[in-house]
């Protein structure tokens, strides 16, 4: 039974998730970022990830986060390095915008046991990977090509086998830093024919960009480079 996945994304209201990358942020700011998003009822979750993990510490890490924040703590994993017993529940995601076989059940299979030993809830997830003007880490990393961005039939193809697939979310991805954001018109033509819950991340760093992917029809957005560079964003937001 699937608790939080049903809580989260398919009863409660459209909103946020925190990305807190552990190569990126030290521990001391973690508390900091915690508390302030405690206070806006838009944000809904925390994810944690990152495409390398040079921190060695992840399972620490995810405690830290754990012992700072009462809202759920989702593992966003880069690899099958990234699981934690700590964790409220995982994104069991396969990069399925690529041909890549290792990001596409490789990492899936290393880490299956230990979601299933440590008892974490699984999201099955479609992650898919949209051009967004550079080259991301997410890209370089998973060794795949992003989606055109213009290719909006191609990445409806996706999310539509996605669904047929069993997957429960559609994560449209631009990547940690991208350039520019998913487009408005495929987060539209996605969420229109798909019905599945819809994620979107990269890019979003600026209110007027949040804006639009929810009016494109986003259930949830994910910002973490923005909050990365300026502690006050989300009380800007």
């Amino acid at each position: 039974m699937q608790k939080l996945y049903k809580k989260l994304f398919l009863e409660g209201n459209r909103g946020a998730f925190i990305l807190l990358d552990p190569d990126r942020i030290d521990t001391e700011r973690v508390g900091d970022v915690l508390k302030r998003a405690e206070k806006n009822k838009a944000v809904k979750g925390i994810f944690v990830g990152t495409s390398l993990l040079m921190n060695p510490f992840f399972d620490n890490f995810i405690q830290k986060v754990k012992e700072n924040t009462t809202l759920p703590v989702i593992i966003f994993p880069g690899s099958h390095y990234q699981v934690s017993k700590h964790a409220d529940a995982i994104l069991f995601l396969s990069v399925v915008s690529g041909r890549n076989p290792h990001v596409l059940i490789g990492e899936q299979v290393r880490m299956a046991p230990l979601i299933q030993h440590f008892g974490i809830e699984p999201i099955p997830t479609a992650y898919m990977l949209i051009e967004s003007g550079n080259v991301t880490s997410v890209e370089f990393i998973s060794g795949t090509r992003p989606i055109p961005r213009d290719k909006t039939d191609i990445a409806l193809a996706h999310a539509l086998a996605s669904w047929m697939l069993g997957f429960k979310l559609i994560y449209l991805e631009a990547g940690s830093g991208a350039r520019l954001p998913v487009p408005e018109e495929m987060i539209r033509e996605i969420k229109e024919k798909v019905p599945l819950p819809l994620v979107v991340g990269g890019g979003l760093n600026t209110k007027e960009k949040i804006d639009r992917a929810f009016k494109a029809g986003a259930d949830f957005v994910v910002i973490g480079n923005a909050i990365e560079a300026n502690i006050n964003f989300l009380e800007e937001v």
